[in-house]
C-alpha cells in the first residue's frame, strides 16, 4: 500500500465514521452513590448502571446492580434533563422501572424497554416534549448524550433517593477500531516503502 493509497483509505474511513456510529447502539454508564444525590447524603450504598439505547429500533436496555442500601429499595426512575450536565435535579422521564427489584437492600436488574410505547415515559415528560412518544424519546436521548440524565434509586431510609448517578456516554468502539485500522495501514505502508523513496 502506497502512502497515497493509505491517505485515500484513511479519508474514506473517516468519512464513514459518522455513518457507522449512527448505525450502532449508544451506551451510557454510571456508578451510583449517595454523594451524587442532590442534596448529597452519607449512605455507604453503591451501584452501577449501563443503559444501551438503540435509536433505530427505539429500544432502551437498562442493566443495573446495587448493594448495601441503608433501607430497602422502594422505587427507581430515570430523570431528565438537568439544567446543566452533572448538576441539579430534574423531573421524571420514566415511571417506576418495570420489574425493578423492590423491598431489598441488594439487587440486580436487566430489562429492555420499547421506547415507542407511551408507557415508557411519564405523562408529564411526554407532554413537555410534543405530546408523543417520539418527541419524548428524542428529548431523553438528547439529554443522555448531553450528560443531563440520571438514574435515581429510592429506599425506605432515603425516600427522595438513596443513590444516584449521571448516565454518561461511553466512547463508541467502532471509532477506536477504525483508528487502529488506520494506524496498522500506515505502519504497513511505511514498512513497504522503498528505502530511498521520498516521503
Amino acid at each position: 500500500m502506497t502512502i497515497h493509497t493509505w491517505v485515500l483509505s484513511a479519508a474514506a474511513l473517516a468519512a464513514l465514521t459518522p455513518t457507522l456510529a449512527q448505525a450502532h447502539e449508544s451506551v451510557f454508564e454510571t456508578t451510583l452513590s449517595g454523594s451524587q444525590e442532590s442534596p448529597a447524603n452519607a449512605s455507604t450504598a453503591s451501584g452501577f448502571a449501563r443503559l444501551t439505547v438503540d435509536p433505530h429500533h427505539l429500544t432502551m436496555r437498562l442493566e443495573a446492580s446495587f448493594k448495601d442500601l441503608a433501607g430497602t429499595s422502594t422505587m427507581a426512575h430515570i430523570h431528565c434533563c438537568t439544567p446543566e450536565p452533572f448538576a441539579g435535579n430534574a423531573g421524571l422521564a420514566t415511571p417506576m422501572l418495570e420489574g425493578f427489584p423492590l423491598d431489598v437492600p441488594v439487587g440486580q436488574y436487566d430489562h429492555t424497554f420499547d421506547m415507542t410505547q407511551a408507557s415508557a415515559y411519564t405523562p408529564g415528560f411526554i407532554a413537555a416534549h410534543g405530546g408523543t412518544a417520539t418527541g419524548a424519546f428524542e428529548a431523553l436521548f438528547a439529554g443522555l448524550k448531553a450528560g443531563e440524565a440520571y438514574l435515581n434509586l429510592h429506599s425506605s431510609a432515603f425516600l427522595s433517593g438513596e443513590i444516584r448517578g449521571t448516565l454518561t456516554p461511553v466512547p463508541e468502539p467502532e471509532n477506536a477500531a477504525l483508528m487502529l485500522v488506520g494506524l496498522i495501514g500506515l505502519g504497513s505502508a511505511l514498512r513497504r516503502r522503498p528505502p530511498h523513496a521520498p516521503a
